[in-house]
């Protein structure tokens, strides 16, 4: 019987930076690496990926990454992997080209080229399993799922997926693929599980298109439409809806154009014609009513572009009275306050605000029934609810014990968490090093807790410096106490304060000083103590207390 273990270094508990293991005996397949768009408390980070720390304990064991779709949360995280492991990457025609754009804005990884074009015909044999993908539905072009077929059964994974049975046929599933494979013993079912607590179907593609459509024709001056870049679905929609509302596109931003040119080189994204997109540079020779401006922001997302625009900042257009900003992506959850006051900001610009889920549930994820259905289609043995936060992770368990899986064969992971099928049964055995490597800069996994929270004090409470020169050799203050402030107190409405903080450091340096033994560690501690109380007593608030203490060199030389 083979040993077979299933690890999640990423995507359980969250929404993003998919990554999951399955093992093999000795052979670990690596099912996404993809990354995470930090939230607002990770100040100041670009991007959060998986810890890889188990992976390379077990590096000579990987025989390759395998990936189900070209989004960030699939894919991101490529470059980093790329420069700690040399191993095969495996996905779809259009999935692969966006990997490369990643892979190769990266200074390190850049050069990688053992790249390998799968379909949903190809099945590869290694040395335990054969790996298999089948076709799926979701917002981007060559979207796959994965089968890792093993002596015990399938482990399946299903990658972003949604049911539509009207999608046109570069976007649509293949029922009799997942039947298949269904009917083969699948023992572990990983499924997409951030629709799991919608109640409401989601609205066909064709629908979708006809809504876009609709608000094109209906609007008499520019419409700027903002979209995630990576959609390119939505993308499609707002191209065809320009050609048949006599519009031209302007696009802006730069991720936005690399998709757009890499998917059509490859005839992912359809052209209705060879004068739709227009430069920028020429939006003014158009009048009002024949402009789009398809809008994507920077990292693919449009809002803070949006905000730029409402503000006069946006480096090519700027939002005007007249202007219909048409939000074509359905936003999360967590980013409603931040579309509330962006919303606010246009209306004062000038413009009005359509959401397109104003009318309808636009979304790649499947809804309860889809992922009812993925799981009558794939009758596993064992369930294991991945891509979401806990609470989705939960719900969609439900859904799978309302069709008929036993709560003893469902699992709801944490990162690290491993799920090991042996001697017959799957069990929880035990962790593996799992969490969060952020991403700062060219510095990767060099910012921790210490160095947030030293960034969120300042961003709260500023910073309070004190600088002093002191001569041990003399045993007094040369120059100084000098204090100065950032993002703490106005200092010319608060002189009192620096004086008596002057005169704190003052008398702490002193007593230092006075001391047979001097230690440069207590010196700067008691400064930062002796301060915090006392601008805590006076302020009630918490700055960054920074001493620098300097030693002078000057000696008196006796005149020959």
């Amino acid at each position: 019987m083979s040993d077979i273990k299933i690890i999640a270094l990423g995507g359980v508990r969250e929404n993003g930076k998919n990554l999951y293991i399955v093992e093999v005996e000795e052979e670990i397949y690596i099912l996404d690496c993809g990354l995470i768009y930090p939230e607002n408390e990770l100040l100041g980070i670009d991007v959060v990926i998986p810890d890889f720390s188990y992976l390379e304990e077990n590096s000579d064991r990987i025989v390759g990454v395998f990936l189900t779709h070209g989004h960030a949360d699939a894919i991101g995280a490529l470059p980093y992997f790329l420069q700690k492991f040399s191993v095969p990457v495996f996905g779809t025609e259009l999935t692969i080209a966006l990997a490369k754009l990643f892979v190769e804005k990266d200074h390190i990884s850049k050069g990688f080229d053992d790249y390998h074009i799968i379909d949903e015909n190809t099945e590869i044999e290694f040395g335990n399993s054969v790996v298999s993908f089948f076709k799926t539905t979701h917002t981007i072009p060559d979207s796959v799922g994965i089968a890792v077929k093993t002596d015990e059964g399938s482990i399946v994974y299903t990658g972003d997926f949604k049911f539509d049975q009207s999608a046109i046929p570069m976007y649509q599933t293949n029922f009799a693929k997942i039947s298949s494979i269904g009917e083969n013993n699948v023992l572990a079912l990983l499924s997409d599980s951030e629709g799991a607590e919608s109640t409401v179907e989601n609205a066909s593609d064709l629908k979708i298109a006809g809504e876009v459509l609709d608000t094109f024709r209906n609007t008499e001056g520019r419409i700027i439409a903002a979209c995630v870049a990576s959609n390119i679905l939505r993308v499609q929609q707002v191209l065809n809806a320009a050609e048949k509302s006599k519009r031209k596109v302007f696009i802006t931003g730069k991720d936005l154009e690399e998709i757009v040119k890499t998917a059509m080189k490859l005839n992912k994204i359809e052209l209705p014609s060879d004068e739709l997109i227009v430069p920028v540079k020429d939006i003014d020779n158009y009048p009002d009513n024949e402009i789009v401006v398809l809008e994507t922001g920077n990292l693919g997302e449009p809002i803070q572009s949006l905000q730029k625009m409402a503000l006069g900042r946006h480096r090519q257009v700027n939002i005007k009275e007249g202007d219909l900003i048409y939000i074509t992506t359905t936003t999360s959850t967590a980013m409603e306050t931040t579309v509330a006051k962006t919303e606010d900001m246009i209306y004062r610009a000038g413009g009005t605000v359509k959401q397109i889920s104003d009318n309808l549930k636009a979304s790649g994820h499947g809804s309860q029934k889809d992922l009812q259905l993925m799981i009558n289609l794939m009758k596993p043995t064992y369930f294991i609810p991945v891509k979401g936060q806990f609470r989705l992770l939960s719900a969609h368990a439900e859904l799978a014990n309302e069709v008929g899986i036993p709560h003893k064969n469902i699992f709801i992971p944490g990162k690290g968490d491993v799920m090991e099928y042996k001697d017959g049964r799957m069990r929880m055995a035990g962790q593996v090093e799992a969490g969060n490597t952020m991403i700062d800069g060219i510095g990767i996994g060099d910012i921790g807790n210490i160095v947030l929270r030293d960034r969120k004090l300042l961003s709260e409470d500023g910073i309070f410096v004190a600088v002093v020169t002191i001569s041990r050799k003399q045993g007094k203050i040369i120059s100084g106490p000098d204090v100065t402030t950032k993002g703490f107190v106005y200092v010319r409405a608060n002189e009192d304060l620096i004086k008596e903080s002057n005169e704190i450091v003052r008398t702490v340096v002193e007593e230092n000083l006075s001391r047979k033994e001097f230690e440069w560690s207590r010196l700067k501690q008691e400064i930062r103590e002796a301060l915090s109380k006392h601008l805590f007593e006076k302020t009630r608030r918490r700055p960054v207390i920074l001493p620098i203490i300097m030693e002078s060199s000057y000696r008196n030389k006796k005149r020959k």
